[in-house]
């Protein structure tokens, strides 16, 4: 990342929507600096280390129930809302609980679209965990939909399945009504 570049830009930016003399206005002193710490922050490379433990007798879903999360949509760089549920069948090893939710945050070093990310995550479990199955379901809230174009408040869920949640409808049924959004 370059923030000197992000601020450069946000110079542009800013002289394009008030003019040569924006920078008059002591609200905007600092924003091209805060801009880039603000996209430093967000796309901040997150640790990925899956630590996972020897369990032969586990054989049911693993569940992340409503991990919320936010990206920036790289059609618009305006902000996505998540709410992502994943979940996973063992085969002779567990992840630490809580590397789910890293393996979730790692995928956000850029913006990215839903879809992308949707499958990503299932791809990432399923080569580096190996389970007998994976699903992920993720509702977005886009706010480019919201405040421009079709200015709507419709969520956009995505999903993606491998292994025997693409085989066992019951089983991917179980999921969704476990995970079903409040």
């Amino acid at each position: 990342m370059n923030e000197s570049l992000i601020r450069s830009g946000t110079r542009q930016i800013l002289k394009g929507l008030l003019g040569k003399e924006w920078n008059a206005d002591p609200n905007y002193e600092d924003t091209p600096n805060r801009v880039a710490r603000f996209y430093a922050e967000m796309f901040r490379k997150r640790d990925a280390t899956l630590t996972t433990f020897e369990e032969e007798h586990h054989g049911q879903m693993v569940i992340l129930s409503h991990h919320r999360d936010t990206t920036l949509c790289p059609h618009h760089l305006l902000p996505v809302f998540l709410d992502i549920s994943l979940a996973y069948i063992p085969d002779k090893h567990v992840l630490g609980l809580s590397k789910l939710v890293r393996l979730v945050q790692a995928h956000f070093e850029e913006p990215i679209l839903q879809e992308a990310l949707t499958d990503s995550i299932v791809e990432e479990l399923t080569t580096r965990v190996s389970p007998a199955g994976a699903v992920c379901l993720i509702y977005g809230t886009h706010t480019c939909m919201q405040i421009r174009g079709p200015k709507t408040t419709a969520c956009a869920i995505t999903t993606a399945v491998r292994g025997v949640f693409s085989d066992d409808v019951a089983l991917r049924k179980t999921f969704y009504d476990l995970v079903r959004r409040p």
